[in-house]
């Protein structure tokens, strides 16, 4: 019998998150052990009057694509894929495995050469999004291998999980994302009237400028559960040194104690505590990988630990998070590159915060509600 917050978890999606409507294409992707959750959503898209069409991915197959195929059926897009790409109208992301570290091995040079190929689809795909034209969500189905990550009992991360998305019983989830809504695009509003930040914790001294980039408020469009506000920072005007505490996790593989350097709007200097060949080559991996292309702020505080999820680890409250790579040009980024990956800065103890010159933040929370009422932010599509 299906868990009934699974089929909950589906309607959320279909009906708030994508807003399905009757004769859209919607493609379901995820793996076997997701079986159950591509069902349900499945039923919910049909409901909706929508065309659904599942890709299921066999588990394993990525690590024989790493390890056997030449360069040239590496970096090989297929024409089916671009033609899907252009006429499918929105996009399920189903993050679920059965071993989370089946790629900790691998060649870190193949891996991101990879990586790096099927970034012209997701970008074409981005600026359909960014166009009206498709919509995309990525969510999380609870695995015995997630679980493990989190150091929690399959049961106990399925509460988690579901608990984050706001599917148990009894609860409205439409209603409280609609509530998070509201409020997150309060502190957009306000974040659009900035032009530098200037982060201030252990072993990091940060400042990026904002100005003329737009915020957005992540609120269950794009992720469930959700929880952020986030922008792409002048690509130029990078400027100093960041810590990320948490292990900076990409593909599986973690890179642990990260310290960055920014000269001019690029890493100058990089270490790890434990990784580091891994971090270097994926730096290494084209010209904008060096750049930041994402900067946010997490203000879930439903969500408070670290599970090796950045799904999760990126909403946590009162953290920053900062991609390295592509940006997104819908908020005003021009920055591109194979890579986007996520590194979570932690500021709920010692953290600081300066917008032109104002303490904003302390310790993980904004000193004061958003006052200052200025144009809509972009809209997720």
């Amino acid at each position: 019998m299906t868990d009934p917050r699974v089929a909950k978890l589906a309607d959320l999606i279909v009906n708030y998150s994508l807003q399905l409507e009757p004769g859209q294409i919607v493609r379901l992707d995820g793996g076997t052990v997701a079986a159950p959750f591509v069902r349900e959503l499945y039923r919910e898209a049909l409901r909706a009057g929508a065309n659904p069409r599942t890709r299921v991915e066999i588990d394993g197959i990525d690590v024989i694509a790493i390890g056997e195929a030449s360069d040239e059926q590496l970096t090989f897009i297929s024409e089916i894929d671009r033609l899907e790409i252009e006429k499918v109208d929105a996009i399920v992301t189903i993050w679920a495995d059965r071993n989370t570290r089946a790629l900790s091995q691998a060649d870190p040079n193949r891996v991101s050469k990879k990586i790096a190929s099927r970034r012209t689809l997701t970008n074409r795909f981005w600026e359909r999004i960014d166009e009206g034209k498709a919509k995309w969500v990525g969510t999380r189905f609870p695995t015995e291998a997630h679980a493990q990550d989190a150091e929690m009992s399959l049961a106990d991360y399925e509460e988690f999980v579901y608990g984050a998305c706001h599917v148990g019983a009894g609860e409205d989830p439409v209603a409280h994302w609609r509530g998070v809504s509201a409020e997150l695009n309060a502190r957009a509003r306000e974040l659009n009237t900035f032009t530098e930040l200037r982060i201030v914790g252990p072993d990091t001294d940060l400042r990026i400028n904002v100005g003329g980039r737009d915020w957005l408020a992540a609120d269950g469009k794009l992720n469930m559960p959700d929880g952020e506000i986030f922008t792409s920072p002048v690509e130029t005007e990078t400027e100093g040194d960041i810590r990320f505490s948490f292990p900076a996790i990409f593909q599986g593989r973690g890179v642990e104690d990260v310290r960055l350097r920014f000269e001019g709007g690029r890493v100058v200097h990089a270490e790890a505590g434990n990784g580091n060949a891994f971090l270097q080559s994926l730096l290494d991996m084209d010209e904008g990988a060096r750049v930041l292309g994402e900067a946010a702020f997490g203000l879930n505080y439903e969500i408070d630990r670290f599970t090796r999820d950045i799904l999760f680890d990126e909403k946590i409250g009162g953290t920053m998070h900062f991609a390295l790579g592509s940006s997104f040009k819908k908020l005003g980024g021009r920055n591109e590159s194979g890579l986007h990956w996520d590194m979570i800065c932690d500021l709920r103890t010692d953290g600081e915060v300066y917008a032109d010159g104002e303490l904003v933040w302390k310790a993980g929370h904004f000193l004061r509600e958003p006052s200052v009422v200025a144009p809509e932010p972009v809209a997720a599509s």
